[in-house]
């Protein structure tokens, strides 16, 4: 059986941050959930893996249809590479609260110290609320002893970089960052496939039981990177109808297409599977004669089998195009 464009079932995530924009903005309803902080819209974390929701492979598993079609949905280097464990995990984050400052372990600490991948990301800004604010790396140099110092006396806002954010800021987060995203920002994220973080400070909350959530000072110490940058936001160019790359690392590299005509996308130099997040508006997906319909808050993962797409819109689209090069 031949793949085709494949969407999949969200994954909501309750959390003590989030809010209310994954219904009101992206339009998924969380049911019953207090509040959602997090969907997971492309997964193959285990526990969170993703299912099928369109076709013929509906209600599959991602894992199964890896094992099932390998490198004609992975694309041969990428399966060489990462076998049957998929390397991405796709994201929207509402943070109606700060979340908690944190990092995350690079490939090398993460593999000793939990046998996974580590965490290297990207945000997308969707949607901001006016002052909405997130921290990204460092303001000044430090070492441990004086991070340490003004973590231990309350301080670290001291030293960390707060960026004003509005929609369609990006931000590329390599592991060992020190990082949070601000009350009042929807985001997409694309990261690899990892759900390590090192919880630095948080703000003294508690959940509705009155604990206060585990944090990992020791753990984040060897994790961190004390450097500072001098840019921290990414800056990229937006080409009508083109694809202009905002962020390329090795563990995936991410164009940003706007949409308001008809364009082609031929993808024979690629040996990868592809995934399209909509960001803003809708668009119509074209592959092997037959159409998908892609809104706000949806993805879609193009199998590595598909060389060619055509995209069409009525209103106009905003889309990350994200893959490993």
């Amino acid at each position: 059986m031949a793949l085709y464009p494949l969407k999949f079932k969200t994954i909501f995530k309750d959390k003590i941050w989030g809010g209310s924009k994954i219904k009101t903005y992206l339009n998924k309803d969380f049911g019953s959930l207090p509040n959602c902080g997090e969907t997971w819209e492309i997964s193959g974390v285990k526990g969170n893996v993703s299912v099928v929701a369109n076709g013929t492979l509906k209600d599959q598993t991602l894992a199964d249809i890896i094992i099932t079609y390998k490198e004609s949905l992975l694309g041969k280097h990428v399966y060489e590479r990462f076998g049957e464990e998929f390397p991405l995990l796709i994201k929207f984050i509402d943070a109606n609260e700060d979340l908690s400052i944190q990092v995350h372990p690079n490939d090398e600490l993460a593999k000793i110290r939990h046998n996974s991948f580590g965490k290297t990301e990207m945000w997308y800004v969707l949607q901001a609320d006016e002052g909405a604010t997130l921290i990204s790396g460092f303001s000044q140099k430090v070492n441990e002893n004086s991070y340490l110092e003004k973590l231990n006396s309350g301080n670290i806002n001291d030293i960390l970089n707060k960026e004003s954010v509005k929609a369609g800021d990006v931000f590329f987060l390599p592991a060992g960052r020190v990082h949070t995203i601000g009350k009042g920002l929807l985001i997409a994220e694309i990261q690899q496939t990892s759900d390590i973080t090192y919880r630095i400070y948080d703000f003294d909350r508690v959940d509705d039981k009155g604990q206060k959530r585990e944090l990992h000072t020791q753990q984040a110490l060897a994790a961190i990177d004390y450097n500072v940058y001098s840019n921290y936001k990414s800056e990229y160019a937006k080409a009508a109808n083109q694809a202009s790359e905002i962020v390329s690392c090795e563990y995936f590299k991410t164009n940003f297409i706007e949409l308001s005509e008809t364009v082609k996308r031929n993808y024979e130099h690629l040996d990868t599977f592809k995934i399209l997040i909509c960001v803003d508006g809708s668009f119509e997906l074209i592959a092997n004669n037959e159409s998908i319909n892609i809104n706000l808050g949806e993805c879609v993962l193009i199998p590595a089998s598909i060389k060619e797409i055509e995209l069409k819109t009525e209103a106009g689209a905003k889309i990350l195009e994200t893959y490993i090069d």
